[in-house]
């Protein structure tokens, strides 16, 4: 039997190697399709291909978005400001000083733009492989534990569309049960009818056609056939496991499809009932797919 998974989820790791510490945070709500993002430290673009190639292998839906907070722990590596690029900013902004257009900045605002300080990048002659591998592999522990973190909204989800499959299923038997789905129930409805409309009557042949043709109309077998066959295609598919979310919401449009039929051919108000009731359980189970990898 397979594992539902959600969408919804966070996860938070450490890790570490000589020099250096790192955290990573992974956190993911619902999507159509996949879209995973990285925040990455200046420095450390170079991960990010890597980066999205685990989350591919560990999710297929669900927007993913996961951030590396890295620190250097040895002092030989401290930080290192950018003069350049802190001149060449002054120097752009003097104008709209001295006119007095904008507030003079303060050091801590200008050192804390991105790309003032580049303390996260590794020294020249360091094992970057080594740490890249490191923080990668941390990364893949994150994505784990945001994997169980939505098999276990899962888990909840699995009860919840059980719940409602089993609805349909009962409001489908009742309608299956129900007098005013019986051929014979059909028939003697068309003739009184007929009786109440025309007192004279209708030829016995074209009452014949005429009973027919309604009886067709009226006819809701076929319809409560395809909610059978609908049923054990969820069933099958919350067995199965993610990602079914696609296939279950597809199926959710059917059973949609199947119940409007049944209230737009009812001519009973109590079989109308039913097939609300019906409507509104498939409202809710789709409403809950949408939560489903």
């Amino acid at each position: 039997m397979g594992v539902l998974s959600g969408m919804t989820g966070f996860a938070r790791v450490d890790g570490q190697t000589p020099g250096w510490s790192w955290t990573w945070e992974a956190r993911s709500v619902n999507g159509k399709g996949l879209e995973a993002r990285f925040r990455l430290p200046t420095g450390f673009e170079r991960l990010e291909s890597k980066a999205r190639d685990l989350a591919k292998a560990h999710f297929t839906r669900g927007n993913v978005n996961a951030t590396l907070n890295l620190r250097r722990e040895s002092e030989a590596g401290g930080g290192r400001i950018d003069l350049s690029r802190l001149r060449s900013l002054i120097d752009q902004a003097a104008p709209l000083l001295e006119s007095g257009a904008v507030q003079r900045p303060t050091l801590d605002g200008l050192l804390a733009l991105p790309g003032m300080i580049d303390s996260d990048q590794a020294d020249e002659g360091e094992d970057t492989d080594a740490l890249d591998k490191a923080i990668l592999a941390s990364l893949g522990s994150a994505l784990e534990g945001l994997r169980a973190a939505r098999r276990e909204e899962g888990a909840a989800l699995c009860g919840v569309l059980t719940g409602h499959v089993e609805e349909i299923t009962r409001l489908t038997a009742e309608a299956a049960g129900h007098a005013a789905t019986r051929t014979d129930a059909i028939r003697d409805r068309i003739a009184a009818k007929f009786t109440e409309l025309l007192p004279d009557g209708l030829p016995e042949d074209r009452l014949a056609t005429e009973a027919a043709m309604l009886a067709v109309k009226m006819d809701v077998r076929e319809e409560l056939d395809r909610l059978h066959a609908h049923i054990g295609s969820a069933r099958e598919l919350l067995a199965r496991g993610s990602p079914v979310g696609r296939k279950l919401d597809f199926l959710s449009q059917e059973f949609n499809r199947e119940a409007n039929t049944l209230c737009s051919k009812s001519s009973d108000s109590s079989l109308t009932a039913i097939g609300l009731s019906l409507k509104n359980t498939v409202d809710q189970f789709r409403e809950q797919i949408q939560n489903v990898e």
